[in-house]
């Protein structure tokens, strides 16, 4: 329903380009919903996104990076050029810093993880036209981490607390690492709980990424 007082012109013009249809469908029912937002046109390959740059200029382009027969990253280039004045926002399953920083020099300003239900995006296009840059806490991580000086590993962990995040890096399980280090479960446990908060992350896949980004392992 439209809000009192927004009409057509005033309205944000958005273009999703988005190969899963039911994310589409949900989309469009949200911006159908907001008021001040309209769905100018969407597309779900990244030949039918690139035609649509030889059309009218939308406010914000919100594309996914998986299309079926291309990389988002490519129409973010394009539209870059195209349509100078127009923000672009990834809404993709791809949290990777390789995808991130290519899309951010792409020219997308927002980035989002699939996550996202289509109403908060739509809260977040606002925030986009208002001049922030909205982006997944999970990504915002990422990029700071990438600025963030990385100190000597011995000055963030100890030891045994690196060993561990080495064996973990490498795909072994607790109870691997538990007959590796001679030690008993909790005490592996420990040693995980102690990185976590060390790396400030919460997961193995988190604790991975940031081994990765301070040397302890490589790809």
């Amino acid at each position: 329903m439209n809000q009192p007082g927004t009409d057509a012109a005033n309205r944000i013009r958005i273009v999703l380009v988005e190969d899963d249809a039911r994310f589409r469908a949900a989309f469009a029912a949200a911006i159908e919903a907001s008021g001040d937002l309209i769905l100018q046109a969407q597309a779900a390959s990244l030949c039918e996104g690139m035609a649509l740059l030889a059309g009218p200029p939308a406010d914000v382009l919100l594309v996914d990076l998986g299309l079926p027969d291309g990389s988002g990253v490519d129409l973010i280039k394009a539209t870059r050029s195209a349509w100078p004045v127009c923000d672009i926002m990834v809404s993709s399953v791809f949290g990777d810093e390789a995808h991130v920083l290519r899309s951010i020099e792409a020219g997308a300003v927002g980035y989002l993880l699939k996550d996202s239900e289509p109403v908060s995006i739509i809260d977040q296009i606002r925030s986009l036209r208002a001049g922030g840059s909205p982006i997944s806490p999970l990504i915002a991580r990422q990029v700071l981490a990438r600025l963030r000086p990385a100190g000597p590993v011995d000055t963030i962990l100890s030891a045994r607390e690196n060993e561990v995040l080495v064996y973990i890096t490498k795909g072994f399980s607790y109870d691997d690492i538990v007959r590796l280090l001679q030690v008993s479960r909790p005490t592996v446990l420990t040693y995980v709980r102690r990185i976590y908060a060390k790396l400030q992350v919460n997961s193995k896949t988190e604790a991975v990424y940031e081994a990765r980004k301070l040397g302890i392992t490589r790809d």
